[in-house]
């Protein structure tokens, strides 16, 4: 089962939380002192006497909320007594090999429709709502591709941003979009790390320093990059 945790902490569920569920089910099977210490990269779990201290390197992070309620519902059910520690094992493997909840086009649609409304929410046209669909749409499904070809989450995110740029730009020239800043800022917005930067402040009050000041610097560096990939757009042009 404590394979099956890395998939929980690698889909942005908080640090403290994360911690929190592992040591509430090791004491409802039977652990009266179980240690646990999670960051972004690794799980550390002890449960002392019973046996060794084990170690879980994560290497690839995501953001799947639906996977995160999955196994809250399951240690929920341990805690109260309704599942035994071998279904719990069973359940996790099945959610950690799982397919996303929602095929790519649907994704991808999503990405652009919040685009879309963006522009609307940041006082723009409709007239560029259309430009905005489209280009947010476009950059990321060129960030999902790019992240698998490269494997490389940052470069991904800075070709993606790029392509947006360039978009906009084309949008503009033929005439097509009216708005540019609005139309590159709201075709971005489904690259914006939003969850991994309220993650990293929620695991700063908790008091969490490794784990929040790394979040931190993970939406950072993404950050980065996305403006990395306009800011040339903008000075090329």
């Amino acid at each position: 089962m404590f394979t099956s945790w890395k998939n929980y902490v690698a889909k942005w569920a908080e640090t403290y939380r994360v911690e929190d569920t592992m040591m509430r089910i090791a004491r409802s099977f039977g652990s009266n002192d179980p240690q646990s210490y999670v960051t972004p990269t690794g799980i550390i779990f002890s449960l002392h006497s019973a046996e060794k201290t084990k170690l879980q390197r994560i290497t690839k992070r995501t953001t799947n909320l639906n996977k995160v309620i999955k196994v809250n519902n399951i240690s929920r059910s341990i805690s109260s007594g309704d599942m035994s520690a071998e279904e719990a094992y069973k359940i996790l493997k099945s959610i950690e090999e799982g397919y996303p909840q929602y095929p790519m086009y649907i994704n991808i649609a999503a990405a652009s429709i919040a685009s879309g409304f963006s522009l609307i929410m940041f006082n723009g046209g409709w007239n560029d709502f259309l430009p905005s669909f489209i280009i947010g749409g476009a950059g990321f499904t060129c960030q999902i591709f790019l992240d698998r070809l490269v494997n490389i989450k940052f470069f991904a995110e800075f070709l993606a941003s790029l392509v947006i740029g360039l978009m906009s730009y084309l949008f503009i020239k033929v005439g097509a979009g009216h708005d540019l800043s609005n139309i590159i800022i709201s075709s971005v917005m489904p690259l914006v790390p939003g969850l991994l930067i309220t993650n990293a402040v929620r695991d700063l009050m908790a008091g969490h320093l490794v784990s929040g000041l790394s979040k931190g610097a993970e939406a950072s560096l993404t950050a980065f990059a996305i403006s990395s990939g306009i800011a040339i757009v903008f000075a090329l042009f």
